[in-house]
């Protein structure tokens, strides 16, 4: 499967294409967006164009964006939503699902704990990637999604496959027993004895 992480931002949009065979995960690629300064609507604009060329060369399964949260300046929060928005709209205009994970997870998933700063971050996916060289901070947090997404998905499955998970599909489908549950809806979530518990 070939994973494609996607950091939004109105200056600079990180991406970097990973692809997982089993637990292995091999580097494709990663970059970054640059977005010039001038009004909102032509940033997006080129925001938008340069995702959607992203996507297009990428070759991807599936594309990964990072959920959003207020933060302490509620106007630069709504022009990364903006920006996110963009994001998403272009990865699906070019024909791939969408999974968001927050910041919490996917610094858990790369660096261990979900205080890790940008630094680590690109330490932690320069040595997991095995990388000559560390990424940019925007490139390496795209990356670092693409890897979370991964693990999710090698977790869900081991899940599966224990028989502790039937009738889910990892990504945004479902079937079988579990409804319209997704992986997005399994973070957080405890089994036992093969039941889930929610």
């Amino acid at each position: 499967m070939r994973i494609l992480g996607i950091d939004p931002g109105l200056n600079t949009t990180g991406y970097g294409l990973l692809q997982a065979q089993g637990q292995r995960l091999h580097y494709q690629s990663s970059g970054a967006i640059r977005i010039p300064r001038g009004p909102l609507p032509e940033r997006l604009r080129v925001l938008f164009e340069g995702v959607t060329t992203v996507a297009r060369e990428s070759g991807a399964d599936v594309a990964v964006v990072e959920i959003v949260f207020v933060n302490v300046n509620p106007q630069s929060t709504l022009l990364l939503g903006q920006a996110r928005g963009a994001a998403i709209a272009a990865l699906t205009a070019a024909g791939l699902p969408v999974v968001e994970y927050t910041a919490l997870q996917l610094k858990k998933a790369v660096v261990g704990h979900g205080r890790a700063s940008k630094q680590q971050m690109q330490q932690m996916v320069t040595r997991l990637l095995a990388l000559p060289g560390e990424p940019g901070p925007d490139a390496a947090d795209a990356l670092g999604l693409a890897i979370c997404h991964a693990q999710n998905r090698a977790t869900v499955g081991a899940l599966q496959r224990a028989g502790a998970l039937p009738g889910v599909a990892t990504g945004t489908q479902a079937f079988g027993e579990a409804g319209n549950l997704d992986a997005s809806a399994l973070r957080g979530m405890r089994v036992r004895r093969g039941r889930l518990l929610g």
